[in-house]
């Protein structure tokens, strides 16, 4: 490969990198494999030019430097390569950089190949920072219904079926790109495919992307149900408004496996519940151990035994307990983790916490698409 196409690579990589969820260079540059598998150099080339906000062809173009109609098709190149966020207003598409994790990973769901797929797995440890999500969570751990009393006191935004309600009717299922991996390297378990929901504006952009398909709400009520009997836990976007519901399983999720390395998983979640045992009444079954898929919970000398550090409150433990030996208590309050209203409270915090998107930078961003806006309507070459 030419030193100018090497050069391309390490600049996105960079320009990644300063992104919220982050894109950080390895002594090995399995990073910059991952970006040669899925980005061509031009792709890569025109990436550069977007930002966290969503603009225009015509403002993208001015900013590379290229004809209108030449952006239009590389734009349209890269939304068909799932490598760039696209929203609509009045008709006319709008493009936005992508992350890493959550973003074109994801999006690849369906077109895995082993070589990416083994690139990636290289990767991950590399983008777990376990300061940054203990300080900055990223994912959030919604309850099994099924674990909730009358007398738990609930926010809509940690009920299932309320985020799901949440997207108007406006929701899509795909397949699940963690088991989808896992299985193309022989690995993982043959728990459900099809089941991450997309919510709103996510769910518009996954079927219109082709990564997922339109689905009623009774349909993703069914897909929760199926979730519950099959022991996956329920993880959203650190956000009060849902854009995406994951069901998750110990074996394959990267998020997950990430997390069981560490002694108190806990510790790197949002999650406003923990279970609690009681000892006395336990009749030593083992179907507690069987559905965790943290390894909190593990029968010794015919007791079950609770680690509430390794447990994120997802409940699957406790309504299937025969005895009735378990339940979801709500951590004190001074535990209990501070939810953004939407992903872009997320985004940004994350952003700040990473010391990429302190104010300064969030008004230069801001100005310069505005200049850049300004700049494409008054050129006669992009109107």
């Amino acid at each position: 490969m030419s030193p100018e196409a090497t050069g391309v690579y390490e600049k996105l990589a960079r320009h990644l990198d300063d992104l919220p969820g982050g894109y950080p260079a390895t002594p090995n540059g399995v990073e910059l494999r991952i970006l040669r598998r899925l980005f061509t150099p031009e792709d890569a080339a025109l990436a550069l030019h977007l930002t966290l906000i969503p603009e225009e062809a015509r403002v993208v173009a001015l900013r590379a430097g290229l004809p209108l109609d030449e952006a239009e098709r590389r734009l349209a190149s890269l939304e068909r390569k799932r490598l760039v966020s696209v929203s609509e207003t009045g008709g006319r598409p709008r493009y936005m950089a992508s992350q890493f994790i959550v973003g074109f990973w994801e999006a690849q769901v369906d077109r895995l190949t082993p070589e990416l797929v083994r690139d990636v797995e290289e990767y991950l440890p590399y983008v777990f920072d376990a300061d940054v999500w203990r300080k900055m969570p990223q994912m959030r751990v919604i309850p099994v219904g099924q674990s909730l009393t009358v007398r738990s006191e609930v926010m809509p935004y940690e009920q299932a079926g309320e985020l799901v309600r949440q997207g108007d009717g406006r929701l899509s299922v795909s397949n699940c790109i963690c088991r989808q991996e896992q299985r193309l390297l022989g690995k993982g378990c043959e728990k459900p495919l099809a089941s991450c929901l997309g919510i709103g504006m996510a769910a518009d952009a996954l079927t219109r992307s082709g990564r997922g398909r339109p689905i009623t709400t009774r349909q993703a009520l069914d897909v929760l149900r199926l979730a519950d009997e099959s022991g996956l836990v329920l993880q959203a976007a650190n956000s009060r408004q849902a854009v995406f519901l994951c069901t998750c399983c110990g074996c394959c999720c990267g998020v997950l496996r990430s997390l069981k390395r560490r002694e108190a998983p806990a510790d790197y979640v949002s999650t406003p519940f923990v279970a609690q045992l009681a000892a006395d009444t336990c009749q030593g079954c083992g179907t507690c151990e069987t559905r965790c898929q943290m390894e909190a919970i593990a029968v010794c000398d015919g007791t079950a035994r609770l680690d509430p550090r390794r447990c994120l409150g997802c409940g699957l433990c406790v309504h299937t307990c025969p005895s009735g030996s378990l339940a979801l208590v709500r951590k004190p309050e001074s535990q209990q983790p501070k939810v953004p209203r939407t992903i872009v409270d997320n985004y940004l915090k994350l952003g700040q916490v990473r010391g990429r998107l302190r104010l300064p930078q969030l008004i230069g961003l801001q100005a310069r698409s505005k200049l850049d806006r300004w700049r494409a309507r008054a050129s006669p070459d992009q109107s």
